[in-house]
């Protein structure tokens, strides 16, 4: 029988899908945003009815959101948590700025699935132990539970991202060993050269606010396109064979910024002395020294972040004077090269640099599956 799961703050789906590729079944999922749930519902397994979007805190207590509760294998999500800094005395479930967090709480203990999966930026360790509590006096002895930080470049991915994961089961895994089994799929990273170099250049964009504008300088939302089947495509796309590059495009820069992004070297940020006579921020150095950073072909990639979706000053292209396109942003968080962005082309940057790394999440949702 095909595990269940469901899958609150879903954004885009870059989770989901990789817990699909894994081998469940995604039932239910929920996201506040409208753009993010049309991404997902156009290129996930899903009955498109059961997605909902809304604000998470509803779904506790409303009856119709009840019903998908029973019997499920996994509830996965990773709710924003703005009270969590050392600094902060009061405690995350109390803290008004955490009720996302309180709700997640509330719809695991409602819903007692075999496994569940939290997600979130590190930082989150500097309370773990207050995390371990809320979660065990939610959910009691019947659960145990464990976290780890992950690093996504450890598993192939060719990006720094660390990210706490905490797991727990109902079904009697020691979660520390699951851990431990995750860990052994460790393999050496691609690199950012491994996962854009075969992706067509981009030319200079000077249609400002003109987003629907595309060519073959600037690049399309759909062209054809013929792959270089090589290791990496393999890791991203397995077996299949697409035709088709998406959300391929360039945005637009001023005349400054294309200047630096042609000048400085890989590997160097702000402070590099082949821009200093055009730097914009000189008195401030110290605060924006990584307001500009070129990328290194033969390293991995910084984490991708939403940021980007503002502008990809800190994301230059190694070896073209732009940003990274939404689809090479895309490739180093290994989503497949038919997964289809949709919504305004910066929304594109947003749906992708809150996502899960794709291969990441099939490598956890796969070692879960061999428990259930």
């Amino acid at each position: 029988m095909q595990k269940t799961s469901i899958d609150l703050f879903a954004g885009c789906g870059g989770l989901s899908l990789g817990l699909e590729q894994a081998g469940f079944k995604t039932l239910f999922a929920t996201d506040i945003s409208p753009i993010c749930a049309n991404t997902y519902v156009e290129n996930l397994a899903i009955d498109k009815n059961c997605f909902f979007i809304c604000d998470i805190n509803t779904i506790v207590e409303d009856y119709k959101y009840i019903k998908y509760f029973n019997d499920i294998d996994l509830i996965s999500g990773g709710p924003p948590c703005q009270g969590f800094s050392m600094a902060n005395r009061q405690r995350i479930i109390d803290d008004p700025r955490n009720v996302l967090y309180k709700s997640y709480l509330g719809i695991l203990k409602k819903a007692r699935p075999r496994f569940f999966i939290m997600e979130n930026v590190k930082g989150m360790k500097n309370k773990i132990e207050e995390i371990l509590d809320d979660f065990d006096k939610a959910l009691g002895i019947e659960y145990n539970f464990s976290f780890d930080i992950i690093n996504a470049k450890d598993y192939g991915i060719p990006q720094h991202r660390e990210r706490l994961f905490l797991i727990g089961n109902r079904v009697g895994v020691d979660s520390s060993k699951l851990f431990e089994r995750i860990h052994e799929n460790k393999r050496k990273p691609f690199t950012l050269e491994s996962a854009i170099v075969d992706l067509p250049p981009l030319g200079v964009n000077e249609n400002k606010n003109r987003t629907a504008v595309e060519n073959n300088i600037i690049g399309y939302t759909k062209t054809d396109f013929s792959y270089k089947i090589d290791d990496f495509y393999k890791f991203i796309n397995g077996d299949r064979e697409i035709k088709f590059l998406y959300n391929h495009k360039n945005r637009y820069n001023n005349k400054r910024d294309i200047e630096i992004f042609s000048r400085l070297p890989q590997g160097e940020n702000s402070l590099h002395q082949s821009i200093a006579d055009i730097m914009p921020y000189k008195t401030r150095n110290h605060i924006f020294k990584d307001k500009y950073f070129k990328l290194k072909y033969d390293e991995v990639c910084k984490t991708i972040t939403s940021h980007m979706k503002f502008d990809c000053n800190m994301y230059i292209h190694p070896t073209q004077a732009r940003g990274l396109s939404p689809r090479e942003a895309a490739r180093i968080q290994t989503f497949p090269d038919d997964f289809v962005f949709t919504g305004p082309q910066n929304s594109w940057y947003m749906q992708i640099g809150n996502a899960v790394p794709v291969q990441l999440a099939k490598i956890i949702g796969g070692e879960i599956i061999k428990c259930l």
